[in-house]
């Protein structure tokens, strides 16, 4: 029982200390799935990257882990030294860390308790070797249930929360749960984004309110917190995701570009 209790101890402490050398933490939340959270995690984090920032990414969706699909580097593997885990670098200024980057069978579903995943998330904070880090981005499952609330509670400082949502009645329900629940965690909330805002069609280029328009930026009011920005759907952002190339790496000048740009300014400046 002493070793079990001295062995969290250090753990705990290891923790503290990686913690210590990153500047921001943003945890990317939405209530529900399907309306875009790791895609907006993934090119937020490589926005900040972009710009001379030096950015980790974790991906703490145990049950889905897609954010090395989403960057291109699901055929590399985290490795290990006697000093800890080392991220996946995928480009100078960024560095992953996901489940799908053990040597898992994709194809296998992961059928873990609440523990364990904890115990998981619990190491890649304390065990990953992340350096100096200028923000570190974390991808969590939707909804309001282990992995965010572990995240939550072993880091002891989160800069803040961005919630992601679209714009239909339903996601924007479960969104205002995800704001009410970061603020009982007395996690900041950094804004809403209002996800597949409208799509451009490819042809004639006008927008067309396939999800309606408005839910995340009226939620925003209603809850006072800001809004950080919609971003249109476009179906080069869906094809981005699927090649492994987050969409602003593309260099596009499009409005969804535009918006997601917008929108990390915001995160930096807190200019919302």
């Amino acid at each position: 029982m002493e070793n079990t209790k001295n062995d969290q101890a250090e753990q705990d402490a290891r923790l503290k200390s990686k913690m210590s050398r990153i500047k921001n933490k943003i945890i990317v939340m939405s209530g529900k799935g399907g309306v875009g959270k790791t895609t907006v995690a993934v090119n937020i984090a490589y926005a900040l990257a972009a710009s001379g920032l030096k950015v980790g990414i974790l991906d703490t969706d145990i049950h889905g882990p897609n954010i090395a699909k989403m960057l291109g580097i699901e055929k590399k593997a985290l490795s290990g030294t006697d000093s800890g885990i080392v991220p996946v670098e995928v480009m100078p200024n960024l560095s992953a860390v996901s489940l799908a980057l053990t040597g898992y069978d994709p194809d296998q579903p992961i059928i873990w308790r609440g523990p364990l995943k904890m115990n998981v998330i619990q190491q890649f904070l304390s065990d990953v070797i992340w350096g100096d880090l200028d923000y570190l981005v974390i991808d969590s499952p939707p909804g309001t249930g282990d992995e965010p609330l572990s995240v939550c509670q072993l880091i002891k400082d989160v800069t803040g929360a961005v919630i992601v949502t679209t714009p239909q009645d339903v996601a924007v329900l479960d969104a205002r749960k995800t704001v009410l629940f970061a603020r009982q965690l007395r996690i900041p909330v950094l804004g809403i984004v209002e996800n597949m805002s409208g799509l451009i069609c490819p042809h004639c280029k006008k927008e067309i309110d396939l999800f309606k328009a408005g839910g995340g930026e009226n939620a925003a009011l209603g809850l006072n917190v800001p809004f950080l920005g919609r971003i249109p759907l476009e179906p080069e952002v869906v094809a981005s995701g699927d090649d492994g190339k987050p969409y602003i790496s593309r260099g596009r000048e499009t409005k969804a570009a535009a918006a997601i740009n917008d929108i990390v300014k915001k995160i930096v400046t807190g200019d919302a």
